[in-house]
């Protein structure tokens, strides 16, 4: 699934692969801004692990849960 996360005052948003399913992310995020964590973890497709401050969370976009497809679509 793709996540795509805005950050207040940067222009460019983070963008990755999770392995998560969205409810999974919804309710982590959920769950965080409810308790007013500090941060907020994510771990991408390939293992690598995003901190992102709570604070400064502008907008958390989920994407379809299908996989890519590989080669022409008619």
């Amino acid at each position: 699934m793709e996540i795509r996360i805005g950050i207040v005052n940067t222009p460019r948003e983070l963008n990755f692969e999770t392995n998560d399913t969205a409810e999974a992310v919804q309710a982590a995020v959920a769950k965080a801004l409810e308790e007013r964590t500090t941060h907020l973890t994510f771990t991408d497709a390939k293992g690598n692990t995003m901190i992102v401050p709570t604070v400064s969370l502008a907008y958390i976009e989920l994407g379809a849960e299908e996989s890519r497809r590989i080669g022409f679509v008619v």
